[in-house]
């Protein structure tokens, strides 16, 4: 048995974004225990890269950490949303940008101990000025800043947010070809 095999399940909460589960499981060792789930329908990142070569930054409140932080732009995917839409939506809605490419980086699991969301992780270059369309409980502000300075924000802890690092880092690795780096 490679999976755990669920023999009961609950819903305890459906939430606005995401649901909260009891489970009762037999896990692949045999072992039969309850265990909290949160289903969430999986999101995008976006790594938005300005012709000059910065990054669009947002300082976001988030309400769970107590304040502002600092993210690469993403959101929720929609009811029956492609992945791909919904990071081209996002971004535009939270930046005020389109993307003349947007090209998929990976997809991480950020909480896998108890949570099934999927962040997929993009690049976005080839931006255009657009409107941005914020929802009522975003309170953020988009800062363009050079990758090196972003990736030192990532060294020195001024961004903690998990996508935000990983995002950051996959677009450095596609972004800096390897003649360009020093020795």
């Amino acid at each position: 048995m490679n999976k755990a095999i669920v023999n009961h399940t609950a819903l305890i909460r459906k939430g606005r974004v995401f649901d909260f589960y009891a489970e009762n499981v037999t896990l692949p060792n045999g072992v039969t225990m309850d265990m909290e789930v949160i289903r969430h329908p999986g999101a995008a990142a976006i790594v938005a890269v300005l012709d000059d070569g910065r990054i669009l930054l947002l300082k976001q409140y988030r309400h769970a950490v107590g304040g502002f932080i600092w993210e690469i732009p993403a959101g929720t995917l929609d009811p029956g949303e492609d992945v791909d839409t919904c990071a081209a939506r996002e971004l535009t809605e939270e930046t005020g940008y389109t993307a003349g490419q947007i090209e998929k980086l990976a997809e991480i699991l950020p909480l896998p101990a108890y949570s099934d969301e999927r962040i997929y992780l993009y690049l976005a270059t080839g931006l255009s000025l657009a409107e941005q369309n914020l929802d009522e409980d975003e309170l953020l502000f988009v800062h363009p800043v050079a990758l090196s300075d972003a990736l030192g924000m990532v060294a020195d802890g001024t961004i903690q947010d998990a996508k935000t690092i990983a995002g950051l880092h996959l677009a450095a690795a596609r972004l800096v070809k390897p003649e360009n780096v020093q020795r």
